[in-house]
């Protein structure tokens, strides 16, 4: 036998092992992508959307895009996505029922609300439905994009100034569900006798209940009460 036949087949072997240990390192599968669906009723913000997020194909992709409420829960069903960034103001369904229908799915789901409305009920009403985070359509490409990724990771995220806003609306005082029925009819142009015919209850309830709207909203007028009912978010037009 060749005494330097062991050591040829020695080197071979080590040869092998360092070449098998890189191609299995090569064939490591890659890093998943965020899957993130769009829903908003504006084709324009849709496609702005799309294009930042494509920008950033290194770790998300774009799993769909959908025009309305109803879409989006339905859309959402079918490709069940990491991330959904979501309107607020929503034709068929609205976003906090989006949200709602969602969450009855799936309560991990993560929604991101991003829309041009900052009063602090509309902040509140995306919160406690589940919503995850909450930005407004001025944000920065770079800050919304972190954003998803910290969600995606499970947290939450809400800038501090909206924080501040959804801190007002749990501390101070806000309205019930027939004071809110009188301002829509006040904010209609109704006058006192006929509001409490829409509503089936008395002149002097109405007036009870337009007085406590005052107190709480600080105002003094019922011009001034939709109005800062409206900026708050407890009426929508």
């Amino acid at each position: 036998m060749n005494p330097s036949s062991k050591p040829s087949t020695k080197r071979g072997r080590v040869a092998t092992a360092r070449t098998t240990g890189r191609d299995a390192s090569s064939t490591r599968p890659p890093k998943a992508r965020i899957r993130v669906l769009i829903a908003d009723d504006h084709g324009v913000v849709r496609e702005g959307l799309v294009s930042m997020i494509k920008r950033n194909r290194a770790d998300m992709t774009v799993a769909g895009e959908a025009s309305n409420g109803r879409e989006a829960v339905e859309l959402w069903k079918r490709e069940r996505p990491d991330v959904t960034l979501l309107d607020l103001r929503m034709p068929e369904l609205d976003g906090v029922e989006v949200i709602k229908e969602i969450r009855a799915a799936d309560k991990k789901a993560r929604i991101i609300v991003l829309t041009t409305f900052d009063g602090d009920e509309d902040i509140y009403r995306a919160i406690q439905a589940g919503a995850k985070g909450y930005l407004l359509k001025d944000v920065p490409r770079e800050a919304l994009m972190n954003s998803i990724r910290r969600v995606h990771a499970g947290e939450t995220s809400v800038p501090l100034h909206l924080l501040a806003k959804l801190a007002d609306r749990v501390s101070g005082e806000t309205l019930s569900e027939r004071e809110i029925e009188v301002l829509k009819l006040m904010a209609q142009g109704k006058s006192n006798k006929e509001i409490a015919t829409a509503l089936f209850i008395t002149e002097g309830t109405v007036k009870s209940h337009g007085k406590s709207i005052f107190t709480k909203m600080n105002v003094s007028s019922r011009a001034e009460a939709v109005a800062e009912a409206t900026r708050r978010g407890f009426l929508r037009f």
